[in-house]
């Protein structure tokens, strides 16, 4: 499904920030946002409280906004906003899921490998973004366990500091898949 012409010019006056816009982008989505928490939360076999679920709705709306309406702003317009919508909101609440059931991390090498899953602070991609590793030799040493396209993506981001943006323009890949293969790397590293 195409981007309707509705919700393109919702969107346009969002991005505008005209009178009553965002407002109106709210009412529009809210609906979709609160059953995106319900089926994500259940999915997982969770029962949550209404304030609980307000929180995840109002987390979501949040991480739009964010940044000059930075996640709106990549919107590619090449899918319905709602598809769009659908797909962040549900990262958004597996994120706040997992650092509500977050708990005492194992380690190897005295790394935390939970502890830098998600939020650099890198307003660079609606996918789950990874916390830098610090000790470059943990790195190192846990690269072994990866395979040279992969290890080449944990050695920018962790040793070299790049951005999203950047490795992806480096490697060749869209910039929405360095979030992902992060997250098979730190699963690798961490078995």
């Amino acid at each position: 499904m195409s981007l309707s012409d509705v919700d393109r010019q919702l969107l346009q006056r969002c991005l505008d920030r005209e009178p009553r816009a965002w407002q109106n982008f709210v009412d529009r989505f809210v609906g979709l946002v609160v059953h995106v928490v319900h089926r994500t939360t259940s999915g997982r076999g969770l029962s949550i409280d209404e304030a609980t679920r307000d929180d995840f709705v109002a987390e979501v709306f949040l991480v739009l906004i964010r940044h000059d309406f930075a996640v709106l702003r990549r919107f590619r317009r090449q899918c319905s906003l709602a598809t769009y919508l659908t797909v962040i909101a549900r990262r958004v609440v597996v994120r706040k899921i997992q650092e509500m059931t977050q708990e005492p991390a194992s380690s190897t090498n005295g790394t935390d490998f939970d502890s830098f899953a998600e939020g650099n602070g890198q307003a660079s991609s609606p996918n789950h973004e990874i916390q830098r590793i610090e000790n470059a030799e943990v790195v190192e040493n846990l690269m072994t366990r990866l395979d040279d396209r992969e290890a080449n993506v944990v050695r920018m981001f962790h040793l070299e500091g790049k951005s999203y943006q950047e490795i992806s323009q480096a490697v060749g890949l869209n910039e929405n898949t360095i979030g992902p293969l992060l997250n098979r790397a730190r699963q690798k590293m961490g078995s």
